[in-house]
């Protein structure tokens, strides 16, 4: 049986998992039923300001390592691009985090393209899934593996995957969770395809509830919003945590403001009558603000021009006496 052959694109680290799962299955099993023919993945980018200096891509830097083919179009509508795509002959394409394909590419293999998504489609289509479903305080996210059509994360579902979200997860722990789950789906994914034995469903077949969409993030987005319960906060921050990053400000008798981003924080649930963006602290081990249903503990923060660091730190060198939260 000839082997399919398949053009991978994506970008960032969470893309690298499922590259390696495929290349490793593939380089282990001479009856896997396909190969990895090329990457295509985003053109390396400036680091400093002399333009002397290229960062590669986590996906590029593996292909390399593993002696793959890469391609690194400025456009993916440009025509040299697409010609050299058409020559590697794929039969399947796999998107993972990369953006968004025109139509005469994804539609270019025989069998199509798939996307791996970062929810449960048909809940959070959208840019910033991994956030927004922290952000809502769910129990569960996870993996969905399906066809590319015209409109985005709507294509009909091949596989999807639960994952959990604990209590203490952070955008940087879900991500890293399902970074691995969409490894094995990716592959699990695969190997259907090779095998004849895939019965995608029409994201409209799939009972979700009400469906919540996964938006873009901006700094805007990324404002605490002290006036919310002490749950919807914690959600708030973990949700934003490491990136992009919840921010406040904090203001002083003079109606100044200092920037604060918050990366981790505590709950403290009580009963109190204090403006909600009060802060009490002892000025040396910790800050905490009031919020409706009790308190919220700053953990973990970083003030403008400053490194990140525990709250215990920063009150050695920034007094906050006086001050308010916004």
């Amino acid at each position: 049986m000839q082997n399919l052959r398949i053009v991978y694109l994506g970008t960032p680290d969470f893309a690298v998992e499922p590259l390696r799962r495929l290349l490793e299955k593939q380089r282990s099993c001479d009856s896997c039923g396909y190969e990895i023919v090329g990457v295509v993945t985003m053109p390396d980018k400036m680091i400093n300001k002399r333009g002397n200096q290229l960062l590669m891509s986590p996906v590029k830097q593996y292909a390399v390592e593993q002696g793959l083919p890469v391609l690194q179009p400025e456009s993916l509508k440009d025509e040299a691009f697409q010609n050299e795509l058409r020559a590697w002959g794929a039969d399947l394409q796999i998107v993972v985090a990369f953006r968004m394909l025109p139509e005469s590419v994804w539609n270019m293999p025989r069998l199509g393209t798939f996307n791996l998504h970062a929810s449960l489609l048909p809940q959070y289509r959208g840019a910033a899934p991994i956030n927004w479903a922290i952000i809502n305080g769910d129990k569960e996210s996870g993996v969905t593996t399906f066809f590319l059509k015209h409109e985005i994360d709507t294509g009909d579902i091949i596989f999807r995957d639960v994952v959990a979200i604990d209590d203490c997860d952070n955008a940087g722990t879900l991500h890293d969770k399902l970074m691995l789950q969409g490894g094995e789906t990716v592959l699990r994914t695969v190997e259907a395809i090779v095998s004849g034995n895939v019965e995608a469903v029409a994201q409209d077949k799939i009972s979700a509830g009400e469906l919540r969409p996964a938006p873009k993030i901006f700094r805007d987005t990324c404002r605490i919003n002290w006036q919310g319960s002490v749950d919807g906060i914690y959600n708030f921050v973990r949700g934003m945590s490491p990136y992009p990053a919840a921010w406040c400000e904090l203001i002083n008798e003079n109606n100044e403001a200092v920037a604060l981003k918050v990366y981790a924080v505590t709950r403290e649930y009580t009963q109190h009558n204090r403006v909600a963006g009060t802060l009490l602290t002892d000025c040396k081990t910790y800050i905490k603000v009031a919020v409706d249903g009790g308190y919220i503990q700053l953990d973990e923060v970083q003030l403008a021009g400053k490194k990140r660091m525990p709250v215990a730190d920063l009150l050695r060198g920034f007094s906050i006496d006086g001050m308010c939260m916004k």
